[in-house]
């Protein structure tokens, strides 16, 4: 139940950052000096889904391949469940947020930055309003949720980078911190659901 309860704790903690989220974008903007700015700028699309799902896609592709032409080896099997249990948390995961996206419209960080326009237009609709939640921070979870499937002694390595991974977007100001931490529970809690349900076999008893 560590990883519910995890997503539940992010996404409380998100809603709660809704209350600081301006003043959070500003300080990140001022003060994130500019070297860091340039790390951060190197490393946050590492969080992409596209190149994840790419990476899911070819994976399962050959590995489905292999399996159909008899290689039964265990390592084609590992690959072959978690890239399509990947490929199905970050599906879930995806249509939550994107719904979200769609009922609530927020403006980006940008806005704020830029017009002085903030918050959320509810029943918007408006496919530019998208900052809330982060898909970067979906994406990077689910991430690290397979492979604490596969390398359990180094889940909090996994996590770690997923969380700093996920951080980065609000700190280049490219999301706000509610938009980061409601993504990473969401992440959490499809990723969860996927494993636990339809991969038993790959699920820890911890999850």
């Amino acid at each position: 139940m560590v990883l519910l309860w995890s997503g539940l704790f992010f996404l409380v903690l998100g809603v709660a950052c809704v209350a600081i989220d301006r003043r959070a974008v500003h300080v990140f903007y001022d003060r994130v000096p500019l070297g860091l700015h340039k790390f951060l700028n190197a490393t946050t699309h590492l969080a992409k889904a596209a190149h994840w799902l790419a990476l899911a896609v070819v994976a399962y592709l050959v590995s489905w391949g292999l399996l159909a032409t008899g290689s039964t080896g265990p390592m084609v099997k590992l690959i072959f469940q978690c890239a399509l249990a990947f490929i199905l948390a970050l599906g879930a995961g995806s249509a939550v947020i994107h719904t979200i996206k769609l009922l609530l419209s927020r403006r980006r960080p940008r806005d704020e930055l830029e017009m002085n326009l903030y918050g959320f237009i509810p029943f918007g609709f408006d496919l530019k309003r998208n900052s809330f939640p982060s898909g970067h921070s979906l994406t990077i979870f689910c991430v690290a949720v397979i492979a604490a499937c596969v390398w359990p002694l180094g889940a909090p390595v996994w996590f770690a980078i997923a969380l700093w991974l996920s951080l980065t977007r609000a700190l280049l100001t490219a999301h706000f911190l509610s938009d980061v931490f409601v993504g990473a529970g969401i992440g959490l809690i499809a990723s969860r659901e996927v494993l636990v349900n339809w991969f038993p076999s790959l699920a820890r008893g911890w999850f």
